[in-house]
């Protein structure tokens, strides 16, 4: 058993003070493009662009980002809800993503400053360590406008045993058996792709100390969670939905092994009909599945022709019908 105290049933329904966010144009931008989108992809990259709009995964940065642009203490963003009835204080050096989803409620604007709503929804017990799941909805303080709700389950390591429930089985989106692909997207990170990425808000010291990611069991730095399932919608937007942020509807997915700065990420998607999308990624040089259980929802397009493109390498190739095996 646990040497720590928790207690589930305490902690779930626990509202946390409501939060002022905020972000500008320099933000947006500085977030797409940590999350591999490239020169020609400027609706997202700049300003001037007459189609300029966030990346649609944008919202699940400013929970930790909060109401400023510059650096934060990780240490103390994660405290800002108080104490959580039922839990103990949590170290934030062992904190690491699990299960992310994201819905789109209502397109975002350029810049704005909205508040943010989240109750603790879940705490379970995985063993090794302990998971509690946060659910957000960003709104527009003024209107009362929902633009977002976002679904967050954070493993911490080493805070298992404590004798809770091991939540439900969550639903399972496996790819379709005996189906290739329909497209397969590969990226390469950079070395600094981390650093990059935590300057969007998520400034845990565990994606940028090699010493903090070697004392947990990981070798050095690992990149952020939320980059690589970022990675993974930009690829099923910009190959399935024409890059068109309107068109994702929703997305989720979870962690299943680190990634490491300089990894290449393989998105591979099967399309099952009325605009959902199952995905999974890989690592490609270690061939080890890094994010799975992803399912993402594009809005049709009616006027879209069969076939789609796949990219490999920032190329396109056979602009009819891909698959993971190549033309």
């Amino acid at each position: 058993m646990s040497k720590v105290k928790v207690e589930p049933q305490e902690a779930l329904g626990y509202q946390y003070p409501v939060q002022k966010v905020s972000y500008n144009k320099r933000d947006i931008i500085l977030y797409a493009l940590s999350i591999g989108c490239e020169a020609d992809e400027l609706r997202y990259t700049y300003e001037l662009d007459k189609q300029f709009a966030p990346f649609p995964t944008y919202p699940i940065v400013l929970s930790l980002k909060g109401n400023t642009s510059n650096v934060n203490l990780f240490a103390e963003r994660t405290k800002l809800g108080g104490p959580i009835p039922g839990l103990p204080p949590l170290d934030p050096n062992k904190m690491i993503q699990g299960e992310q989803s994201l819905e789109i409620l209502k397109a975002l604007p350029v810049e704005g400053e909205f508040a943010l709503q989240t109750t603790v929804t879940g705490v379970y017990d995985k063993g090794s360590g302990l998971v509690f799941e946060l659910t957000s909805v960003l709104v527009d303080p003024n209107t009362k406008v929902q633009y977002a709700k976002i679904r967050s389950q954070t493993f911490v390591i080493g805070y298992g045993g404590f004798g809770g429930p091991k939540g439900e089985k969550s639903v399972s989106y496996a790819p379709p058996k005996n189906k290739a692909p329909d497209a397969v997207v590969s990226a390469k990170t950079l070395a600094t792709q981390a650093l990059l990425y935590r300057l969007s808000g998520d400034y845990n010291p565990l994606h940028a100390d090699p010493t903090i990611g070697a004392g947990l069991g990981f070798g050095g730095v690992i990149l952020h969670g939320l980059c690589t399932f970022s990675y993974a919608a930009h690829a099923i937007l910009k190959t399935l939905g024409n890059n068109d942020p309107s068109r994702l509807i929703s997305i989720t997915g979870r962690s299943s092994a680190p990634v490491y700065p300089g990894d290449t990420l393989d998105t591979y998607m099967w399309k099952l009909g009325d605009g959902k999308v199952v995905y999974l990624v890989k690592a490609k040089e270690r061939d080890v599945v890094v994010l799975t259980n992803g399912l993402a929802t594009l809005k049709e397009d009616k006027s879209n022709v069969a076939g789609v493109e796949s990219i490999v390498a920032g190329e396109y190739f056979c602009a009819t019908l891909i698959v993971s095996q190549g033309c």
